[in-house]
Parts: C-alpha cells; sequence; structure tokens
C-alpha cells in the first residue's frame, strides 16, 4: 500500500540551515539513482510547469552537474552543483548555485551546501538534505523564493515516477 508522504521542513536561522526530509515507497538503490543520474534527475526535479535539462552530469567527487530550469515561457535558469563526499548510496555533499550557460556561478545569488543522505528501512527510503547557507539573509533569500512550495513540487514530481522505474 502506497504512503502518501509530505515535505517536512525544519529551520535554524542562527546556523543558516535548513533541513528538508521526505520519506519515499522505494528502496534506497532506486531512490539514490534519482538523485545522481541527469537523466533521471530532468524527470523530477522542477516543480510543474517548469522543466529540468541537464547540459553536463558528471557525479564523483569533484564532478559537477550543469542544468536549467526552464518555464513555461520559455526563460532557462541555469545551476550548477559541484559534488564532493559521496558515499554510494548512502550519502552525498556539494555546493549548489545559480550561474550562467557555461557554468559560471553568479555571485549575486546565494550558494548552499547540501548534505543529503538516504537511508531504508522496510523497503522505504528516507531522505535528509542539510542546507547551509553563508549568511541568514541568504537562507531568508532563498525562502522567499519559493524554495519551500517548490521543493515539496519536486518530491511530489519523484513519488510519482518512482513506481514507473521499477
Amino acid at each position: 500500500m502506497k504512503t502518501i508522504s509530505k515535505t517536512i521542513y525544519s529551520k535554524n536561522p542562527a546556523a543558516r540551515q535548513m533541513f528538508v526530509t521526505r520519506q519515499f515507497d522505494s528502496p534506497v538503490d532506486l531512490v539514490w539513482k534519482t538523485w545522481t543520474r541527469g537523466d533521471i534527475l530532468d524527470e523530477w526535479w522542477a516543480p510543474r510547469p517548469w522543466k529540468t535539462n541537464t547540459v553536463r552530469m558528471d557525479f564523483r567527487n569533484g564532478g559537477h552537474w550543469l542544468y536549467y530550469m526552464e518555464g513555461p515561457d520559455g526563460s532557462r535558469h541555469y545551476c550548477r552543483a559541484d559534488y564532493n563526499n559521496i558515499v554510494e548510496g548512502k550519502s552525498f555533499e556539494g555546493y549548489d548555485g545559480f550561474c550562467d550557460e557555461k557554468g559560471v556561478l553568479n555571485l549575486q545569488m546565494p550558494r548552499t551546501l547540501w548534505k543529503v543522505s538516504f537511508t531504508e528501512a522496510e523497503g522505504k527510503t528516507q531522505v535528509i538534505a542539510e542546507l547551509t547557507y553563508g549568511t541568514q539573509s541568504d537562507l531568508e533569500k532563498i525562502i522567499e523564493m519559493g524554495f519551500e512550495q517548490g521543493f515539496a513540487m519536486a518530491h511530489d514530481n519523484l513519488d510519482e515516477l518512482l513506481p514507473t522505474l521499477k
């Protein structure tokens, strides 16, 4: 029986952190794959009606993911995630930030340190993302930009996609 899960947020503004937790009704190896392969990330990462398009994906320590989110009006917003501390099937870290189409970071926008962990129990996988920002105002800006609503919608997309990948 499928359990409907929701994305849970908690914040520690003094530490410039946000914690995002979501449980998925799939084993960890499958959920891990959906977070680490560009072709699959393209299927769920953007909140609809937006779409994610991977330009380049090199998921390894020292590698990066360059992608853009395309709006219904054709506008593009580029982002870059730089990966490190990958523990296969368990966790990864990386810095994510807005950039141009060549992957050059936009230093006027917040950059986020992501620490994402995956744990499985009884065929379900819990994903916890610990997000850390350079300043409290960076954290506030990301929230004002609609991160919480957008990421919850992306998680809903992943919930719909996972059964089709089994």
